[in-house]
């Protein structure tokens, strides 16, 4: 039995509000369970200087927890990030650029940040999700006003993540499943089944072979779900 009753391969309802933000060129609200991030997207006619002169665009994002987003209040990072937050900003980041052709971006570049405003667990595969909407957005705008001459975007990404907890692997875990799983990880897969990203780690407890491919199994089948519903608020 899970803490919120759901069968072991059962994601939590998930929740896409796209537009959110008006003034972002690309934004949403997703909501994964208690899980709750905004993703906004917005375009730069520049590119970092390593691209400069390459012809290539960029794809960048930013991860941040408000305050009041956990049950304790998360310190505003004001002079430095802490490291939990840059590792997953550099996932988020890499996940994105897998599906955009840097070529057709050109001299542009994207930045996605994504704002937790109520954390109960999964928020960077929550955010990779969600982001992927974001830019896909600003790329749509970016069309509309004659700034490309075709989409940069090759194929969906999403994410999900999976665990071991009391020897049961479990999809999308929330924050009191997480917090006692015996393994812990997070998939990154296209729309074409192509793994991006699998982050596997063990706390207390080894996993074997056998764990980890059912564990891969319920995390595509997630995953799957996810990209159907980012294909109906896209072409919505």
């Amino acid at each position: 039995m899970r803490t919120d009753n759901r069968n072991l391969d059962q994601m939590r309802d998930v929740k896409i509000t796209p537009n959110f933000i008006p003034s972002a060129d690309g934004s949403v609200l997703i909501e994964c369970g208690q899980t709750r991030i905004i993703c906004t997207a917005s375009v730069e006619n520049k590119v970092p200087p390593f691209r400069t002169e390459t012809g290539l665009g960029w794809v960048s994002a930013e991860y941040s927890m408000l305050p009041g987003s956990t049950g304790r209040r998360k310190a505003r990072p004001i002079l430095k990030q802490d490291g939990r937050s840059i590792e997953i900003q550099r996932l988020i980041g890499r996940s994105l650029r897998s599906v955009v052709d840097m070529k057709k971006l050109r001299d542009k570049t994207i930045m996605v940040d994504c704002d937790v405003i109520q954390a109960d667990g999964g928020t960077r595969t929550a955010s990779i999700t969600g982001g992927y909407i974001a830019l896909v957005l600003a790329v749509d705008k970016l069309m509309s006003e004659g700034e490309l001459n075709s989409s940069p975007i090759k194929s969906n990404v999403a994410a999900v993540s999976v665990g071991i907890v009391d020897g049961q692997v479990m999809l999308d875990l929330c924050y009191k499943e997480d917090s006692r799983a015996q393994t812990d990880m997070n998939v990154v897969m296209l729309g074409s089944g192509e793994f991006v990203e699998v982050q596997g780690t063990a706390e207390g407890k080894a996993f074997t072979r056998d764990e980890m491919n059912q564990a891969l199994d319920f995390a595509q089948k997630g995953i799957e779900e996810l990209i159907e519903l980012q294909k109906s608020i896209i072409n919505g």
